[in-house]
């Protein structure tokens, strides 16, 4: 074992302890949690603004204690120093307890140093198990304990329905699906007012249906001070090949929230930083029910944003609705044809899409592309008519992220049609929609500045229906003028966005640099 305790840096050496755990294997997949590198650590203890003579720090899923022995280091640095500094750390693995026993006494040495009153409590069980109760002060629990400071790293992992922490969850009245946001969700009970969080977590609960109830509770109590993008958690984790990508967010629990939110940005620590305060109207916009965070973080973001807001119309207000494709071909096996024949009817991929329209049959295909029509199927299918498809998956080099097509019943002859479970479909009341609506709804999905408005809410790759229906649109009159424009296909790249400036926006709103 290394021996820190006579380290001035306490984090350094931590590290290598992380470091020779990742090389031997150990990265804690199967709890859904990763080490945190040094740099990381870091930049998130600074974060921090220490102003109490008495620190009590939370640090749930603590793993070796590299978020503590970062935050230990970094309020050692203050030119006021606490008088009173405790841990309370948590980890579930109890093969991790003593590397972390061996940080938090290297913390306190180190501390008693300087004259700060320092202690320390390890505790080897499950976060959730151990404060559902205290929370609720059940029987027998110990008095729960608040905290003016925690650090997290969470474990990302889904949550099943019918699991015992759902269950648990639910006393406390938190409905989520994943434990990284069941943390969050605790934590903000464990904080006393003003009392301040720096996490690292996937974007993901930044939007769509899963974390709506998720992020209503918990905006509603914290105020986002920052946060700081990556551009994949790949670079953040480099040494553990971890893809999701992630933010480290600051937020403090009180309902006044700030006139504006820092948002910072780079690949990785030690490149270049890039900062920008945001009004915090813009990042979570005060009439949107499902609270979507926005994280722009430069001026061709704030123009994307800006240019947004010249569309107020509502799909309901519209008169169209968005739902996602009933066939799931692996549940519809036995009614899937690879050849059509008289008694089945098409059946639409995302790889029937050409030039922004649905070219069907497709000449080569793996696939089947049709499907039986019959009583028992016909739940499956829609009627026949003008429809936009959207798809649900892209790939995470793939340069957009939002892709239209049209499917044209004057193209493709008839009465009934399936859209398979990877693609949104548009309709009016499940029928098709009018020609050029369609068409200009279309154009309107596929431009630059679309898809870039989209990318600065959603952090993941899928394009759910609940994310369509958060976007405002164009007028109902200016899609239909701007589907007027389009015949047999779709214009590409800057044809389509200059059609879009010309056709919708006023002559004085036609700027948008590049």
């Amino acid at each position: 074992m290394i021996d820190i305790n006579e380290q001035h840096n306490i984090l350094d050496q931590v590290d290598l302890l992380r470091y020779n755990l990742v090389v031997n294997g150990k990265k804690k997949n199967h709890l859904g949690q990763f080490f945190t590198p040094a740099p990381i650590a870091e930049f998130m203890s600074q974060m921090f603004r220490i102003s109490e003579t008495s620190v009590h720090l939370l640090d749930a899923g603590a793993g070796i204690g590299s978020l503590s022995a970062a935050f230990v280091d970094y309020v050692c640095t203050q030119k006021h120093l606490p008088k009173e500094f405790t841990i309370t750390a948590y980890e579930i693995d109890a093969s991790l307890t003593p590397l972390l026993e061996n940080t938090l006494k290297a913390c306190r040495s180190k501390c008693e140093q300087l004259g700060i009153h320092f202690s320390y409590k390890v505790i080897n069980e499950d976060f959730i198990k151990a404060a559902v109760p205290a929370l609720r002060q059940d029987l027998f629990s110990p008095h729960v304990k608040k905290f003016n400071y925690a650090i997290l790293n969470p474990p990302y992992k889904k949550i099943q329905s019918s699991s015992e922490h759902r269950r648990l969850l639910r006393r406390l009245e938190i409905e989520t699906s994943n434990l990284y946001t069941a943390f969050l969700a605790i934590i903000k009970k464990l904080l006393t007012d003003e009392g301040q969080l720096v996490a690292i977590t996937p974007r993901s609960f930044c939007n769509g249906p899963y974390f709506k109830a998720f992020r209503n509770n918990f905006l509603e109590e914290m105020a986002l001070k920052r946060i700081h993008i990556f551009e994949s958690r790949k670079r953040a984790f480099s040494d553990d090949g971890v893809l999701q990508e992630n933010i480290i967010f600051h937020t403090t629990k009180s309902k006044s929230k700030p006139l504006k939110i820092a948002i910072s940005s780079h690949s990785s620590p030690g490149d270049p930083l890039f900062w920008r305060d945001v009004e915090y109207d813009q990042v979570i916009h005060p009439e949107d029910p499902d609270k979507f965070i926005h994280i722009i973080t430069d001026e061709m973001d704030h123009q994307i944003a800006e240019k947004m807001k010249h569309f107020q119309s509502t799909l309901e207000e519209l008169g169209i609705s968005v739902s996602t494709g009933r066939v799931v071909d692996f549940r519809a096996n036995k009614f899937l044809k690879h050849v059509p024949n008289k008694k089945t009817v098409p059946l639409i991929y995302p790889m029937h899409f050409q030039q922004g329209f649905v070219e069907w049959p497709p000449k080569n295909s793996k696939k089947p592309h049709a499907i039986t029509f019959s009583e028992e199927s016909q739940n499956l299918l829609v009627p026949s008519g003008t429809y936009v498809l959207v798809r649900r998956f892209s790939s995470k080099e793939e340069k957009r992220r939002i892709v239209a097509a049209i499917y044209d019943p004057e193209r493709i002859k008839s009465e009934t049609v399936g859209f398979e479970n990877h693609l949104n479909y548009f309709h009016c009341n499940g029928k098709g929609l009018p020609t050029h609506l369609a068409k200009g709804l279309a154009v309107f999905l596929n431009s630059m500045m679309v898809d870039a408005y989209f990318r600065l809410f959603n952090g993941h790759t899928q394009v759910n229906a609940t994310d369509l229906r958060s976007l405002k649109y164009p007028s109902r009159a200016k899609l239909e003028s701007l589907g007027t424009k389009i015949k047999d296909r779709l214009p590409d790249g800057d044809a389509l966005d200059n059609l879009i400036e010309q056709e919708v926006f006023d002559r004085g709103d036609r700027s948008l640099d590049r």
